[in-house]
């Protein structure tokens, strides 16, 4: 297996298993059952690089039909390992996404091995809802956002539900969960 390929097999297998497998996301399995997922990772090595890579991915994404490319993983193996600065990313990615004057059309989810949401311990279970392999900018058409929300009642207790979910898994279960070969 190359390099590319073992990245995008460790990020399908964090999809499945985890988002996937816990309905961490309840909209995540139609589109990668259709296959409407786009897998890219970037070589970049530092913020610039990264923000040029995802410039591209916004463009091939609003240019993309959406029954063929509905959302796009940027997976970034060799940049932003440490969350503070990938933390600070987000926020020119924000400023990316204004400029192209895509903000109301695309929007920009985040991922990465060490995530932590503002007020919590590093070792709190609850950041692992958005923990991955690798630094991850997830592109979402607002469109597919909107359509998914309206077939899914209860989507403003997606948070609270999934941090009751890993609560009840605590970190080895979480853990054991991820070790297993998807099912």
């Amino acid at each position: 297996m190359n390099p590319d390929e073992s990245i995008i097999a460790a990020t399908r297998h964090w999809l499945t298993r985890a988002v996937i497998g816990l309905n961490l996301c309840p909209f995540a399995k139609a589109v990668h059952v259709k296959d409407q997922i786009r897998y890219a990772i970037s070589d970049a090595t530092d913020i610039e690089g990264v923000l040029a890579d995802l410039e591209s991915e916004l463009r091939t994404l609003t240019d993309a039909n959406p029954e063929v490319i509905d959302t796009t993983l940027l997976i970034l193996p060799f940049a932003l390992a440490d969350f503070l600065e990938y933390n600070d990313c987000l926020y020119f990615a924000d400023q990316l996404l204004k400029q192209l004057r895509l903000e109301g059309t695309l929007q920009i989810a985040s991922f990465h091995p060490n995530y932590r949401f503002e007020g919590s311990e590093p070792d709190d279970i609850e950041n692992y809802t958005n923990r991955s392999p690798y630094p991850i900018l997830h592109l979402l058409r607002e469109a597919s956002i909107e359509r998914a929300v309206d077939a899914f009642p209860d989507a403003a207790d997606i948070y609270e539900r999934n941090q009751q979910t890993l609560r009840r898994l605590g970190p080895e279960g979480w853990r054991r969960w991820m070790e297993r070969e998807t099912d």
